[in-house]
C-alpha cells in the first residue's frame, strides 16, 4: 500500500473540493498517482459534489422521526436546490435515514465547526492530562490528543458519525453520494432530538443498539 501524505491530501483536495477522508480513500486506491486519483474521484461523483456545495439550496424538506415507543421524536430540515428533487423518493428516503441516526446516535451538531468551543477544549484539556500522566512525551501529547479529538468528533458530529445502515460510510460519504446522484447541492441544515424524561431519569443503555437492529430489520 502506498504511503499518503498530508501534502497529498490537501492538494488532491485543492483541486477537486472532495473530502479530506474521500482524498485520502481515492490516494490510497491510486497507490498515491495524484491525476488517477482525481479520476476516482470524479467516477465516484465526489468532486462534482464538493463543486455544487456553493450553490443555493432552499428547497428541501423538514422530515419526522419518532421511535416506536414513543420516547424519542427527531425533527431535521435538509435543503435541496429545487423542489422536483425534494419530492424524489431518494432524497425522501436519506431524510427519513438521517432522522433514523440521529435518533439512535444522538449528535450534538451537524458538522464540527458548530460543536461548543468551551467543550472542545474541555475535552482537549482532560485527553491531554490523560496522555502526560501515562508518561507520554511531551513532544508527542499534542499529536495524541489530536487524534482524540477527531475520534470525539466522529462519535459527535453527525456528518462525521458512521452511517446506521452503511457503517463502512460515514453519514457526510452518503450525502455526498446522493448529491453525486441526483446533481443537486444537498445540505442537513438543523435537526432538533428530544428524549422523553431526558434530564430526569436515566437513557436507556440500550437504546443506540435497538434503533440500529430496527433499521437493519
Amino acid at each position: 500500500m502506498a504511503s499518503v501524505s498530508s501534502a497529498d491530501i490537501k492538494e488532491l483536495r485543492q483541486r477537486t473540493g472532495a473530502g479530506i477522508k474521500a482524498c485520502k480513500k481515492a490516494l490510497i486506491e491510486v497507490d498515491g498517482d495524484m491525476e488517477k486519483a482525481i479520476e476516482y474521484l470524479r467516477k465516484k461523483g465526489l468532486a462534482a459534489a464538493a463543486k455544487k456545495a456553493g450553490r443555493i439550496a432552499s428547497e428541501g424538506l423538514v422530515s419526522s422521526y419518532i421511535h416506536s415507543n414513543g420516547r424519542v421524536g427527531v425533527l431535521l430540515e435538509v435543503n435541496c436546490e429545487t423542489d422536483f428533487v425534494a419530492k424524489t423518493d431518494d432524497f425522501a428516503g436519506f431524510c427519513h435515514d438521517v432522522a433514523l441516526q440521529i435518533a439512535a446516535m444522538n449528535p450534538d451538531c451537524v458538522r464540527r465547526e458548530e460543536m461548543d468551543q468551551g467543550a472542545i477544549e474541555r475535552e482537549r484539556a482532560i485527553h491531554r492530562e490523560k496522555a502526560l500522566q501515562s508518561g507520554k512525551p511531551e513532544k508527542i501529547v499534542d499529536r495524541i490528543v489530536d487524534g482524540q479529538i477527531n475520534k470525539w468528533y466522529s462519535e459527535r458530529v453527525l456528518l462525521e458519525q458512521k452511517h446506521v445502515k452503511e457503517d463502512k460510510k460515514t453519514v457526510e460519504d452518503v450525502l455526498k453520494e446522493l448529491v453525486a446522484k441526483l446533481g443537486e447541492n444537498i445540505q442537513i441544515r438543523r435537526f432538533a432530538r428530544y428524549e422523553l424524561g431526558e434530564g430526569l431519569e436515566k437513557k436507556s443503555e440500550n437504546f443506540a443498539a435497538e434503533v440500529a437492529a430496527q433499521l437493519k430489520g
